[in-house]
């Protein structure tokens, strides 16, 4: 029998989305997942995934995530990116890698310059990953998304590296899986949700997974996300 994910949530001041992140890897997991402060200088012993969650770290002054990239405890996070262990940013989590320079590009102003808190629907672009093996490709799927600068920017070479490596995770689009116009919620450069690092290892994206495991709450399209890792 394979031994139990044993995941790790950071908690930065501001942090609102650890207790999902916790219960989506509980139900997923069977096992609840350590909660570590983002003052701490080590992981537990044995972290198999990490997890930015979203929220509003130091109440997103200067840039959102800049000042938790710079946080005590991303030493450790970053050691653990080094020696190959998974992490995943959600929302602010996905700003604070690009803001640490462990994923590529930053995220910008929302197109309207409006905070989005709605259902939207993804694309799954790559199910090559412990994180997107629970989905197939193509496949759209329904989560929920709530931020003010998810707009993804990046550039151009960047970009085409990103598009000629496969490292698009998620792109948003409409519930029949159509791309761009009012399908992309906020301008996101070829309406990209999220992205990986160059080994695959770090994903980011914006929208909420961990909020859509429970049908009580309008759906269980993210539970594939959770139990595609735990089944790494």
């Amino acid at each position: 029998m394979n031994s139990p994910l044993r995941a790790a949530v950071i908690l930065f001041p501001g942090s609102n989305r650890e207790g999902d992140a916790a219960r989506a890897l509980e139900q997923a997991c069977r096992a609840p997942p350590a909660i570590v402060w983002h003052d701490d200088r080590a992981l537990p012993e044995g972290t198999d995934l990490v997890v930015l969650p979203g929220g509003f770290s130091y109440g997103d002054y200067l840039r959102c995530g800049a000042i938790a990239a710079r946080a005590r405890i991303m030493d450790a996070v970053r050691a653990h990116a080094a020696r190959g262990g998974l992490i995943l940013g959600i929302c602010n989590g996905f700003q604070i890698l690009c803001e640490a320079g462990l994923l590529p590009g930053v995220l910008m102003r929302n197109t309207g310059r409006r905070f989005l808190c709605r259902m939207q629907h993804l694309r799954v672009e790559n199910v090559t990953t412990p994180f997107t093996r629970g989905y197939a490709l193509g496949q759209v799927i329904k989560v929920a998304i709530a931020h003010g600068e998810g707009n993804y920017t990046i550039d151009s070479a960047g970009l085409a590296e990103l598009e000629r490596s496969g490292r698009v995770a998620f792109r948003y689009c409409d519930a029949a899986g159509a791309l761009g116009g009012a399908a992309n919620p906020n301008g996101s450069m070829n309406d990209i949700a999220g992205v990986y690092n160059e080994t695959f290892n770090i994903l980011g994206l914006m929208p909420h997974p961990e909020n859509l495991i429970d049908p009580l709450v309008g759906g269980i399209d993210g539970r594939g996300m959770f139990r595609g890792l735990t089944a790494a």
